[in-house]
């Protein structure tokens, strides 16, 4: 079969960062002597895309002018369509001087590559929140985040030393150089890539075949095991979903597994357009588009961030400058009766439809340790799921009282930490005042000292939860965002419970007499940023939750968070 000719990279020119032989060597040599910073793992994935041409035409992380058009205008500043902005944000006292070279090096200290220095520019995290993700709202995982990012943005050209270093899957994992040339060698022009971050059940498997057989050519499965959604099936889980499947129920010789170091945005629409642009530069001309394609759930209100088919929308009005055509992911249901999967809109009037929600597979199926139906998924991926999430009693999971100080999280917390115990469930304590004796021993009482503290509670929370125990945090933890970053360090397993207290009832309870003290610091003109007093406390939205710290018992309150514990499957039922 003659090889294939297929759509060249976006912007016409793969672009290629790492640098080999001598001039590495060089670099490599100069580099130890570099000031350096360490970089977030979405740095990390984003620098892997720029260096191997996932992101052409970006040869480096955006200076300010394209930032800021990309911005107001999806483009850079030469007016090629490119919907977000990557970037780099550093600490300005780490910086060396402009034009200087800075190394660039990974949380273990490797190194990864080395940039000079070009542009360093202020940003505004609200600001790019608003007009890149159209919302402030903290429920949206990206602005939770960028609220701890850095004060400055910097750019310049990039020499990649060492591309990350992957133990796991390592026959999977492709740049896009490889990925071209091995869809060239399938020999179809025509290549249709699958977007995902899930595992695959029998409807993507279906959706997936028919758009190949549409396209009349090759298939490229391409999952994300970069950062993805908080709460989703980790990638280890979900590759091994993906080989079983691609191994077993695909045809080899049009179907090709590759696996994508991309840090999601979770941006809606927007996202769907980068996804397409990464998918033609791995040689992809057309691109499979789901019902809220990267959507990150509902905001605060309880309203999706993005509409169901937006993605769908601002797809087909920029495909063919994208180069890339969307093939829409067609709601298909299964009927039982003909044991064959159609479109939604071709149900025969009074067929018998079987349908399994994610809600009913996490909650009917996971979390009760049954096996998932084999028509809605297929056996091999069934058994891994169930091997990966054990029975929800045998979770761990993670209770966060959140409230003023004085509210009655302590108290309420030693209640239920008696009652949890009398059902066999061991807990860890992370008590606010006891974490800052011991975790955060000389923070302050700032804004970031604050932050810094609970990112600190919520990282060790997530740790126990991860290892399947049960912690309960009892932190005034102010901020909405800070909370929602605690949150995605957990996981789904968080219960977020808001202790209801008036600042007045609390103040009558203060035996330390801090709200005194911060009252008088206020008339001294000397304010102290004490919560509830001269500093916010940001109430929770959608608590799991919600307490009356007045008016109720600790025991009346402890036994309804072991009442929701009962219903929710973590505990069981008391004979």
């Amino acid at each position: 079969m003659a090889k294939a000719n297929l759509i060249t990279p976006y912007g016409g020119k793969l672009v290629n960062l790492v640098v080999e032989g001598k001039e590495r060597e060089e670099l490599l040599a100069r580099a130890g002597k570099l000031p350096s910073i360490k970089i977030t793992m979405r740095n990390m994935c984003d620098l892997e895309l720029i260096a191997t041409g996932g992101f052409s035409p970006l040869t480096t992380f955006m200076g300010k002018a394209d930032y800021d058009r990309v911005l107001k205008e999806m483009r850079l500043a030469d007016g090629t369509l490119f919907p977000l902005p990557i970037t780099l944000t550093a600490d300005p006292k780490e910086l060396p001087t402009v034009g200087e070279e800075l190394a660039l090096r990974s949380a273990n200290f490797d190194l990864i590559a080395v940039i000079t220095l070009e542009e360093v520019y202020h940003w505004d995290a609200e600001a790019e929140a608003a007009h890149a993700y159209g919302s402030t709202d903290s429920k949206h995982p990206m602005v939770s985040e960028m609220a701890r990012w850095n004060k400055v943005c910097i750019s310049g050209p990039l020499k990649v030393v060492n591309l990350p270093k992957y133990y796991d899957f390592v026959n999977l994992r492709h740049t896009p150089a490889q990925v071209r040339a091995m869809l060239e060698e399938m020999g179809h022009d025509n290549v249709v890539a699958f977007q995902t971050r899930n595992p695959l059940h029998r409807i993507h498997e279906e959706l997936t075949k028919r758009a190949a057989a549409e396209v009349k050519g090759s298939l490229i499965v391409h999952p994300v095991v970069g950062m993805t959604k908080p709460g989703d099936v980790d990638h280890y889980t979900r590759v091994r979903t993906y080989k079983a499947l691609v191994d077993n129920y695909y045809d080899k010789k049009d179907t090709m597994l590759s696996l994508l170091p991309l840090a999601m945005r979770m941006a809606g629409p927007k996202e769907a357009l980068l996804h397409a642009i990464i998918r033609r530069n791995h040689g992809a001309n057309h691109f499979i588009v789901g019902r809220d394609h990267a959507g990150p759930g509902n905001d605060s209100s309880g309203k999706p961030f993005y509409g169901p088919y937006d993605a769908q929308e601002l797809m087909t009005k920029y495909e063919s400058e994208l180069g890339v055509k969307m093939v829409p992911f067609e709601m298909l249901v299964y009927l039982p009766d003909e044991a064959r999967y159609v479109e939604e809109k071709d149900v025969p009037k009074g067929a018998k439809v079987a349908n399994i929600s994610g809600t009913q597979v996490r909650d009917d199926y996971l979390a009760k340790g049954k096996l998932l139906p084999e028509w809605f998924t297929r056996p091999e991926t069934a058994e891994i799921l169930r091997e990966m999430y054990p029975p929800r009693h045998k979770q761990g999971f993670c209770i966060w009282f959140t409230g003023l100080s004085g509210s009655g999280k302590s108290a309420t917390t030693e209640v239920l930490t008696t009652l949890l115990l009398e059902r066999g469930r061991e807990i860890a304590i992370l008590d606010g005042d006891v974490v800052r004796t011991h975790l955060s021993k000389g923070l302050g009482f700032s804004k970031e000292d604050r932050d810094t503290n609970i990112i600190r509670i919520g990282f060790v929370a997530g740790e126990i939860v991860h290892a399947s125990g049960a912690v309960i945090c009892a932190a005034i933890s102010p901020y909405r965002a800070t909370r929602a970053e605690a949150r995605k360090m957990v996981g789904e397993n968080f219960i977020e419970i808001y202790m209801d207290t008036p600042v007045e009832v609390c103040e009558q309870r203060d035996v330390k007499g801090l709200y005194a003290k911060a009252r008088q610091a206020m008339v001294d003109g000397k304010p102290m940023g004490f919560t509830g007093v001269d500093d916010p406390y940001e109430q929770p939205i959608e608590p799991e939750i919600t307490l009356q710290g007045f008016g109720a018992s600790a025991e009346e309150n402890a036994r309804i968070v072991v009442a929701y514990l009962e219903a929710q499957g973590y505990i069981g039922k008391q004979a």
